[in-house]
């Protein structure tokens, strides 16, 4: 059945799991139909309003925020402008990450051509900030290119900025793309992880968020586990305590909620091996 992974909601604001490979708007990339977000909880809300704070990449899975009330999302949308939420990522890339570090590079806008096609492309680039630290690292005896082993590193990340595609862009600047990154990462690196752990998804995970409750002032976190099948790829990897793991069902969270009759089946939210 259908379902909404829900980590959070209270009368002013939803949090959901989103999976990876699911978009959250309706998108030109994709066939008319395609199964979104945005879509499967207005259903859930009986026709209620939901406003968009944020967004996630298609291939990333996790934390996303949604407001009910037009106030509150004005609220929330000030708080990401003013860099007053604090975000956690997970990622896995290619290569030994050095164990911290900051990366400070800014990033040129990217433009939607279909969707703002009088868009300038030439905008200068903006400034764009991400955290990192290495957690745990991998060597596999796995000859990758000249290299006799290929080596991985599990790296989190708290971006300051927002900037579109930053943790991957920002990754790929410091010479360790994410693993199953299509756009960004490196084909002999996906393609090792599809063939010996069949893992056909970019390894990129929003697993906190954290800021003050717009409505009680509270401080408010919330944290999305990895998946399932993440978790039991992580642990052939060696890193058995190194990540938020699953407490639930595949997604690991509860409780799963349905959406309607209707909306997007469970196995359709798989990414596409080339999206």
């Amino acid at each position: 059945m259908p379902y909404l992974d829900i980590l959070y909601q209270d009368d002013d604001i939803i949090a959901i799991h989103k999976p990876a490979g699911l978009l959250v708007h309706p998108s030109w990339i994709a066939p008319k139909k395609t199964p979104n977000l945005v879509y499967s909880l207005k259903r859930y809300l009986r026709g209620e309003p939901v406003y968009t704070i944020h967004r996630l990449d298609r291939a990333t899975s996790g934390v996303i925020v949604f407001a009910k009330k037009k106030e509150v999302a004005q609220a929330l949308n000030a708080m990401f402008a003013e860099r007053k939420v604090q975000k956690t990522y997970l990622c896995v890339t290619r290569g030994f990450v050095p164990e911290e570090g900051v990366i400070d590079y800014a990033l040129k806008p990217i433009f939607d051509k279909k969707a703002d096609p009088l868009a300038d492309p030439d905008k200068p680039a903006k400034e764009a900030v991400s955290a990192y630290r290495r957690l745990g690292t991998v060597e596999l005896p796995i000859p990758i290119g000249k290299y006799p082993c290929a080596r991985y590193s599990l790296v989190e990340v708290k971006p300051t900025t927002g900037r579109k595609h930053q943790i991957r862009r920002h990754m790929k600047h410091i010479f360790h793309p994410l693993v199953g990154d299509t756009k960004y990462g490196e084909g002999r690196h996906n393609r090792l992880f599809r063939e010996h752990f069949a893992t056909r998804r970019m390894l990129l995970m929003a697993t906190e968020l954290s800021f003050e409750h717009p409505t009680t002032g509270e401080m408010l976190t919330i944290k999305a586990p990895v998946s399932r099948k993440v978790s039991e790829l992580f642990d052939q990897l060696g890193w058995q305590g190194l990540y938020p793991a699953p407490v639930g069902g595949d997604t690991g969270n509860v409780p799963q909620v349905e959406a309607v009759a209707g909306d997007v089946e469970q196995n359709e939210w798989q990414y596409p091996e080339e999206q």
